[in-house]
């Protein structure tokens, strides 16, 4: 019985060591329980990436600050820009080279350049010159930074300067002083006192003309008589530089030999005008050593006949044919050298050219250019 009871309190025993062993081996397994904390460690983990971020965000707004340095460098740039475009504007102030384009080179002329057409408003003065029967004229407006070239202008044999009032206003709305003599002798009778005139007025203070003319930019032009004087001129007086001879030419066919070499001439003539021949005859001496053309009027209307052609008379160059004597001033008197293209070569506008506004064409020929 003892026995009995002695067994069964063993059995219990060990029934309670087996239970106890069972409850330590879960905690014993907290391998789990490590894992859970390292787990959490590891969520942690996150945390401290979390931080890291911060420590990021920290550099980030460094690195802001890194931009804000940026940009006051990048507005020190842009800081630099406005230097160098104070120094570039200060380049173009270096406008003494923008200043000097300012006082124009060569006499006053119209900035239009068509020479068929009038531009600017003129003053027109009769019974004037150096003996009271002149004409003068200039632009109303006188240019206060370049001279004014200056045009002698002669009337045909007995008639007076306001028949040529067409010519005369032309060229002095293209921005030439023009003067015209009460006459044409033979010579310089007339030509040189009148030029002696203006130039008085131009050395004159008060006068409207005072300093406003260039006296070695002088050219002379004249119809019929007053182109025989335009021809002298050229040839006596040092100022003349140039002459234009519409319908005229020496009757000796040798006058045009006696132009220096350093001067130009141009004869305007019609092709039925009785000037034919001496115009001719004079320009083709072979004793001419002056550049010089021979521009002829042909294809007109009238009834004047020359060497078996009509048309174009002795009246033609002050009239139909003025832009010629227009053209060739502004070309050796005002330095418009695109102009010879015009008057020299093979073709061109006063070579094989329309005569513009009028029936018939210019036909010319140049020489020692």
């Amino acid at each position: 019985m003892k026995s009995k009871f002695l067994k069964m309190a063993i059995a219990a025993a060990a029934a309670l060591a087996f239970v106890n062993c069972g409850e330590s081996s879960n905690p014993a397994d907290p391998g789990s329980d490590a894992l859970n904390s390292s787990s959490s460690a590891e969520i942690a983990g996150p945390e401290s990436s979390a931080a890291e971020p911060q420590v990021g965000e920290s550099s980030s707004s460094v690195d802001v600050d890194g931009p804000a340095v940026g940009e006051s460098s990048s507005s020190a740039d842009v800081a630099s820009p406005v230097v160098g475009v104070s120094s570039s504007s200060e380049e173009p102030t270096v406008s003494s080279s923008s200043a000097e384009p300012e006082v124009p080179k060569g006499i006053f002329l119209a900035n239009d350049t068509d020479e068929n057409k009038d531009y600017m408003e003129v003053e027109y003065f009769t019974n004037t010159g150096d003996n009271g029967g002149g004409v003068l004229a200039y632009p109303k407006r006188l240019s206060d930074t370049q001279k004014h070239g200056v045009v002698l202008w002669g009337p045909g044999g007995g008639e007076k300067p306001g028949k040529y009032e067409g010519i005369i206003r032309r060229l002095a709305s293209h921005g030439f002083v023009v003067i015209a003599t009460s006459e044409s002798p033979d010579g310089i009778d007339r030509g040189k006192p009148a030029l002696d005139w203006l130039e008085k007025k131009n050395n004159t203070p008060g006068d409207p003309l005072y300093q406003k003319l260039d006296m070695t930019k002088v050219g002379a032009s004249g119809h019929s008589m007053g182109g025989l004087q335009s021809e002298e001129m050229l040839i006596r007086d040092d100022r003349v530089i140039t002459a234009v001879l519409n319908n005229s030419g020496d009757m000796g066919h040798s006058d045009a030999t006696r132009i220096p070499a350093t001067k130009t001439f141009a004869i305007v003539y019609g092709e039925g005008g009785m000037e034919r021949p001496n115009a001719e005859g004079d320009y083709n001496n072979p004793g001419v050593k002056a550049p010089g053309c021979l521009i002829k009027m042909s294809g007109g209307q009238g009834n004047e006949c020359q060497q078996g052609e009509c048309g174009w008379g002795h009246g033609s160059g002050p009239w139909g044919g003025m832009a010629a004597t227009v053209a060739w001033m502004r070309w050796h008197l005002g330095g418009e050298d695109f102009r010879k293209a015009d008057f020299v070569g093979a073709t061109g506008r006063y070579i094989d050219g329309a005569i513009i506004g009028q029936q018939g064409n210019w036909k010319g020929q140049c020489k020692n250019f």
